[in-house]
């Protein structure tokens, strides 16, 4: 637990805290049921309700009899998953922010990585510890705790990678300004939002599941692939369709976020320069056309589209 400790602060104070989860500083005094150190505070009453909806219906959920190969194959079926993976150093200190049930943080959790990976949900959390548990791995920590007043120590980490969060939270901006001083001057920042533009054909099949009470959802892949594993369909279902806080981003909104908290726009992806694409994730993109930034966002229709629109912007901290 020590090589953990030098990374957790006290939310109230950010003082240091003992094994014990004692705080030097203000003597607050933390616990860690079941393995899970509680480091949130109570916040603002909007987020307080999407905790509670996740507490209902952790995202995403674990297939019957999972197993460590089986989760390795299911990521690297998915080219983001691989690239990322392939990009961070063997021995990188990660922070996913906003884990959900932590596949990604176990995903990444090999080598000499050092992962911790924090969420609000508690139930979620759980879920991510007993998969760990079951696939034998120490090196990742999950940690309740709130992004807008982390439990967690500025520059700390040398990749930052939060994906599907901060659309869900009262005032995304403000969200990304909280995060972004948790890497280190250097360090990297890996933020997945839903993009404006490709989000509206999933905008369009909510207006008819509304419609229709959720019986009828037309021309949803992922809704069809998981017709046989109820939870898993259950929650994309609700995670989609019936969130209680959303909002959506163009890729030019997210570079203003990146600029304002002195980070250095590296690359989105999918690319935002048409007809390119890279193997390294984290490698400089060429260029940084605003207007083919556009055309590019249209063509995410098509590409991201049918799963969310869900896109990924790639940031380095100065």
């Amino acid at each position: 637990m020590n090589h953990f400790l030098e990374h957790l602060i006290c939310p109230a104070c950010a003082g240091a805290l003992t094994a014990e989860w004692l705080c030097t500083k203000c003597a607050a005094r933390y616990g860690a049921p079941n393995g899970i150190p509680n480091l949130r505070i109570a916040g603002d009453a909007r987020v307080d309700i999407v905790r509670r909806f996740y507490e209902h219906a952790p995202f995403p959920g674990y297939p019957e009899n999972d197993s460590l190969s089986s989760l390795r194959a299911r990521a690297e079926r998915n080219k983001f998953a691989r690239l990322l993976d392939q990009a961070i150093p063997g021995d990188a200190r990660i922070l996913e922010m906003g884990c959900g049930t932590g596949q990604m943080s176990l995903y990444l959790a090999r080598a000499d990585r050092l992962v911790i990976a924090a969420d609000l949900t508690r139930t979620s959390l759980e879920l991510a510890v007993a998969a760990a548990h079951r696939f034998k791995l120490d090196r990742v920590l999950f940690l309740e705790t709130d992004l807008h007043r982390p439990g967690l120590r500025a520059g700390s980490f040398d990749v930052v990678y939060s994906s599907g969060v901060l659309h869900h939270t009262p005032n995304p901006r403000a969200a990304f300004a909280s995060i972004a001083k948790l890497a280190r001057p250097g360090g990297m920042i890996v933020l997945g939002v839903y993009n404006a533009i490709a989000r509206i054909p999933l905008r369009l099949r909510g207006l008819v599941a509304r419609g229709s009470r959720y019986q009828l959802i037309p021309f949803d892949p992922v809704l069809r692939s998981r017709k046989n594993e109820a939870a898993r369909r259950d929650a994309w279902l609700r995670d989609q369709y019936q969130h209680p806080e959303e909002h959506r981003h163009t890729l030019a909104e997210i570079q203003g976020w990146f600029a304002e908290n002195n980070v250095e726009f590296v690359r989105a992806y999918p690319s935002a320069l048409i007809g390119e694409d890279t193997d390294d994730l984290f490698a400089l993109a060429s260029d940084n056309w605003r207007l083919e930034g556009w055309l590019a966002q249209l063509g995410w229709i098509r590409k991201i589209g049918h799963e969310g629109g869900l896109f990924v912007t790639v940031g380095q901290r100065k």
